[in-house]
Protein backbone atom coordinates (compact mmCIF):
# COMPACT_ATOMS: atom_id res chain seq x y z
CA UNK A 1 0.00 0.00 0.00
CA UNK A 2 1.46 3.47 -1.04
CA UNK A 3 2.45 5.77 2.06
CA UNK A 4 0.35 8.66 2.15
CA UNK A 5 0.30 11.38 5.19
CA UNK A 6 -3.11 12.03 6.19
CA UNK A 7 -2.98 13.22 9.15
CA UNK A 8 0.30 15.34 9.83
CA UNK A 9 1.98 17.89 12.32
CA UNK A 10 3.57 21.30 11.52
CA UNK A 11 6.00 21.70 14.86
CA UNK A 12 8.18 24.60 15.75
CA UNK A 13 11.13 24.91 18.62
CA UNK A 14 10.82 28.54 19.84
CA UNK A 15 13.83 29.99 21.71
CA UNK A 16 12.96 34.24 22.23
CA UNK A 17 11.21 35.06 19.17
CA UNK A 18 8.74 37.71 20.12
CA UNK A 19 9.68 39.65 17.10
CA UNK A 20 8.70 37.09 14.42
CA UNK A 21 6.55 34.30 16.35
CA UNK A 22 2.98 36.06 15.42
CA UNK A 23 4.00 36.58 12.36
CA UNK A 24 5.33 33.61 11.28
CA UNK A 25 2.61 31.45 13.26
CA UNK A 26 -0.04 33.35 11.03
CA UNK A 27 1.64 31.86 8.19
CA UNK A 28 2.21 28.63 8.79
CA UNK A 29 -1.83 28.11 9.81
CA UNK A 30 -2.63 29.01 6.36
CA UNK A 31 -0.61 25.75 5.42
CA UNK A 32 -1.25 23.73 8.25
CA UNK A 33 -4.16 22.38 10.30
CA UNK A 34 -2.27 21.10 13.09
CA UNK A 35 0.46 23.25 14.35
CA UNK A 36 2.88 22.72 17.94
CA UNK A 37 5.39 25.30 19.04
CA UNK A 38 7.59 24.27 22.07
CA UNK A 39 8.50 26.95 23.84
CA UNK A 40 12.38 26.07 24.82
CA UNK A 41 11.95 28.31 27.74
CA UNK A 42 11.81 31.59 26.44
CA UNK A 43 12.11 35.10 28.48
CA UNK A 44 11.50 38.00 26.28
CA UNK A 45 7.54 37.67 25.98
CA UNK A 46 7.24 34.81 23.13
CA UNK A 47 4.97 32.73 26.32
CA UNK A 48 3.13 35.43 26.72
CA UNK A 49 2.26 35.60 23.20
CA UNK A 50 1.70 31.85 22.88
CA UNK A 51 -0.34 31.60 25.75
CA UNK A 52 -2.77 34.42 23.81
CA UNK A 53 -3.58 32.51 20.73
CA UNK A 54 -5.85 29.45 20.51
CA UNK A 55 -4.63 28.16 17.19
CA UNK A 56 -2.09 26.21 18.29
CA UNK A 57 -0.58 23.90 20.27
CA UNK A 58 2.30 24.49 22.87
CA UNK A 59 4.68 22.45 25.05
CA UNK A 60 7.09 24.56 27.09
CA UNK A 61 9.75 23.97 28.59
CA UNK A 62 10.94 25.50 32.27
CA UNK A 63 13.94 26.53 31.56
CA UNK A 64 16.05 26.66 27.94
CA UNK A 65 17.55 23.24 27.13
CA UNK A 66 18.68 24.07 23.37
CA UNK A 67 17.67 23.54 20.04
CA UNK A 68 17.75 19.71 19.85
CA UNK A 69 15.97 19.14 22.97
CA UNK A 70 13.32 21.17 21.35
CA UNK A 71 13.08 19.27 18.31
CA UNK A 72 12.85 15.67 20.30
CA UNK A 73 9.95 17.37 22.27
CA UNK A 74 7.97 17.41 19.12
CA UNK A 75 9.51 14.52 17.55
CA UNK A 76 7.60 12.97 20.82
CA UNK A 77 4.76 14.47 20.31
CA UNK A 78 4.19 13.45 16.93
CA UNK A 79 4.71 9.49 17.79
CA UNK A 80 2.49 10.19 21.17
CA UNK A 81 -0.46 11.58 19.33
CA UNK A 82 -0.24 8.98 16.35
CA UNK A 83 0.47 11.31 13.77
CA UNK A 84 1.51 10.31 10.43
CA UNK A 85 4.15 12.88 9.27
CA UNK A 86 5.98 16.36 11.05
CA UNK A 87 6.95 18.97 9.09
CA UNK A 88 9.61 21.59 11.18
CA UNK A 89 10.68 24.87 10.30
CA UNK A 90 12.01 27.58 12.41
CA UNK A 91 10.46 30.40 14.00
CA UNK A 92 12.89 33.21 12.97
CA UNK A 93 11.54 34.16 9.76
CA UNK A 94 14.67 31.76 7.62
CA UNK A 95 11.95 29.54 6.35
CA UNK A 96 8.79 29.94 4.09
CA UNK A 97 5.58 28.59 5.59
CA UNK A 98 4.17 28.24 2.11
CA UNK A 99 6.44 25.48 1.30
CA UNK A 100 5.15 23.11 4.57
CA UNK A 101 2.69 20.99 2.17
CA UNK A 102 5.68 20.41 -0.80
CA UNK A 103 7.77 19.19 2.19
CA UNK A 104 4.75 16.65 3.62
CA UNK A 105 4.16 15.49 -0.01
CA UNK A 106 7.52 14.36 -0.28
CA UNK A 107 7.28 12.35 2.42
CA UNK A 108 5.64 9.85 0.31
CA UNK A 109 9.34 8.77 -1.29
CA UNK A 110 11.29 9.13 1.34
CA UNK A 111 11.62 8.67 5.20
CA UNK A 112 13.22 12.26 5.91
CA UNK A 113 12.65 14.91 3.57
CA UNK A 114 15.75 17.60 4.10
CA UNK A 115 15.86 21.33 2.63
CA UNK A 116 18.96 22.66 1.18
CA UNK A 117 19.95 26.09 0.84
CA UNK A 118 22.55 25.09 -1.45
CA UNK A 119 20.63 22.78 -3.59
CA UNK A 120 19.48 25.84 -5.94
CA UNK A 121 20.03 29.09 -6.29
CA UNK A 122 16.54 31.64 -5.63
CA UNK A 123 16.64 35.07 -6.64
CA UNK A 124 17.26 37.27 -3.59
CA UNK A 125 18.91 34.66 -1.54
CA UNK A 126 21.53 36.38 1.40
CA UNK A 127 24.76 35.57 1.68
CA UNK A 128 25.24 32.86 4.39
CA UNK A 129 27.72 33.97 7.21
CA UNK A 130 30.57 32.55 6.22
CA UNK A 131 32.06 30.43 9.40
CA UNK A 132 28.27 28.91 9.55
CA UNK A 133 28.98 27.91 5.49
CA UNK A 134 32.33 27.02 6.09
CA UNK A 135 31.67 24.31 9.02
CA UNK A 136 28.30 22.86 7.32
CA UNK A 137 30.53 22.28 3.84
CA UNK A 138 33.03 20.42 5.73
CA UNK A 139 30.62 18.52 8.16
CA UNK A 140 28.33 17.90 4.99
CA UNK A 141 30.89 16.49 3.05
CA UNK A 142 32.26 14.34 6.19
CA UNK A 143 28.66 12.99 6.49
CA UNK A 144 28.48 12.39 2.97
CA UNK A 145 31.63 10.56 2.38
CA UNK A 146 31.65 8.57 6.30
CA UNK A 147 27.48 7.21 5.66
CA UNK A 148 27.02 7.31 2.04
CA UNK A 149 24.58 10.24 1.70
CA UNK A 150 24.81 12.92 -1.02
CA UNK A 151 24.12 15.68 1.08
CA UNK A 152 24.23 19.38 -0.27
CA UNK A 153 23.12 20.87 3.52
CA UNK A 154 23.44 18.97 6.86
CA UNK A 155 21.97 21.69 9.18
CA UNK A 156 18.64 23.43 7.66
CA UNK A 157 16.30 23.07 10.12
CA UNK A 158 13.25 22.76 7.10
CA UNK A 159 12.58 19.03 6.92
CA UNK A 160 9.47 16.59 7.29
CA UNK A 161 10.01 12.85 8.71
CA UNK A 162 7.45 10.15 8.11
CA UNK A 163 6.76 9.49 12.14
CA UNK A 164 7.30 5.70 11.77
CA UNK A 165 11.07 6.74 10.94
CA UNK A 166 10.75 9.04 14.08
CA UNK A 167 10.06 5.82 16.18
CA UNK A 168 12.83 4.10 14.86
CA UNK A 169 15.19 7.37 15.18
CA UNK A 170 13.90 8.76 18.57
CA UNK A 171 15.58 6.23 20.68
CA UNK A 172 19.29 7.05 19.76
CA UNK A 173 19.27 10.54 19.60
CA UNK A 174 20.13 12.21 23.04
CA UNK A 175 22.20 15.34 22.13
CA UNK A 176 20.13 18.32 23.29
CA UNK A 177 21.83 21.38 21.23
CA UNK A 178 22.81 21.85 17.47
CA UNK A 179 24.72 19.17 16.83
CA UNK A 180 21.14 16.99 17.45
CA UNK A 181 20.93 16.78 13.68
CA UNK A 182 24.32 14.99 13.26
CA UNK A 183 22.61 11.94 15.44
CA UNK A 184 20.44 11.60 13.02
CA UNK A 185 21.88 11.43 9.85
CA UNK A 186 24.31 8.60 11.60
CA UNK A 187 21.35 6.95 12.98
CA UNK A 188 19.31 7.50 9.49
CA UNK A 189 21.94 5.72 7.52
CA UNK A 190 22.46 2.78 10.51
CA UNK A 191 18.76 2.05 9.83
CA UNK A 192 18.82 2.05 6.38
CA UNK A 193 16.37 5.35 6.13
CA UNK A 194 15.84 7.17 2.63
CA UNK A 195 16.14 10.94 2.28
CA UNK A 196 15.91 13.52 -0.03
CA UNK A 197 16.69 17.10 -0.06
CA UNK A 198 14.43 19.95 -1.58
CA UNK A 199 15.88 23.30 -2.34
CA UNK A 200 14.76 26.40 -0.11
CA UNK A 201 16.22 30.07 -0.02
CA UNK A 202 19.04 30.70 1.87
CA UNK A 203 17.44 33.73 4.05
CA UNK A 204 19.02 35.35 7.10
CA UNK A 205 17.57 37.74 9.06
CA UNK A 206 19.26 37.33 12.32
CA UNK A 207 23.09 37.00 11.95
CA UNK A 208 23.59 37.39 16.10
CA UNK A 209 22.47 33.56 16.36
CA UNK A 210 24.55 32.20 19.56
CA UNK A 211 25.70 28.29 19.65
CA UNK A 212 25.90 28.50 23.23
CA UNK A 213 28.79 29.69 25.46
CA UNK A 214 32.10 28.09 23.74
CA UNK A 215 30.67 27.10 20.97
CA UNK A 216 30.45 30.53 19.62
CA UNK A 217 33.84 29.73 18.55
CA UNK A 218 34.00 28.60 15.32
CA UNK A 219 36.60 25.79 15.73
CA UNK A 220 35.69 24.61 19.10
CA UNK A 221 31.96 24.35 17.28
CA UNK A 222 33.52 22.46 14.58
CA UNK A 223 35.38 20.12 17.03
CA UNK A 224 32.17 19.77 18.81
CA UNK A 225 30.01 18.74 15.69
CA UNK A 226 32.91 16.35 14.46
CA UNK A 227 32.98 14.42 17.74
CA UNK A 228 28.82 14.11 18.17
CA UNK A 229 28.88 12.33 14.76
CA UNK A 230 32.34 10.16 15.88
CA UNK A 231 30.38 9.29 18.60
CA UNK A 232 27.11 8.66 16.83
CA UNK A 233 28.59 6.40 14.72
CA UNK A 234 30.81 4.49 17.02
CA UNK A 235 27.23 3.84 18.86
CA UNK A 236 25.50 2.47 16.02
CA UNK A 237 28.84 0.15 15.14
CA UNK A 238 28.73 -0.87 18.80
CA UNK A 239 24.95 -1.77 18.37
CA UNK A 240 25.64 -4.46 15.15
CA UNK A 241 24.65 -1.50 12.61
CA UNK A 242 26.85 -0.64 9.24
CA UNK A 243 28.61 -4.20 8.82
CA UNK A 244 26.72 -5.76 6.15
CA UNK A 245 29.22 -4.26 3.03
CA UNK A 246 32.79 -3.46 2.83
CA UNK A 247 32.57 0.06 3.08
CA UNK A 248 30.65 0.21 6.06
CA UNK A 249 32.65 -2.30 7.95
CA UNK A 250 35.43 0.46 7.18
CA UNK A 251 33.31 2.90 8.96
CA UNK A 252 33.51 1.14 12.21
CA UNK A 253 36.79 0.23 11.87
CA UNK A 254 37.28 4.31 11.36
CA UNK A 255 35.23 4.95 14.19
CA UNK A 256 36.99 2.84 16.68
Amino acid sequence: MRYSPSRWLAALPVYNEVKYVNGVLDEVREHAEHVLVVDDGSSDGTDQQLAERDDISVVRHPQNRGYGAALLTAFQYAIDHDYDAVVTLDCDGQHQPQRIPQFIEATTSADIVSGSRYLQAFEGDDAPPAQRAFINRLITRQINRRLGFSLTDAFCGFKAYRVDALRQLVPHIDDEGYAMPLQVWAWAAALKQTVIELPVPLIYLDLSRSFGGALDDADVRLQHYNQVLDDAVRAACRAGYFRTSNRRRTLCQEAR
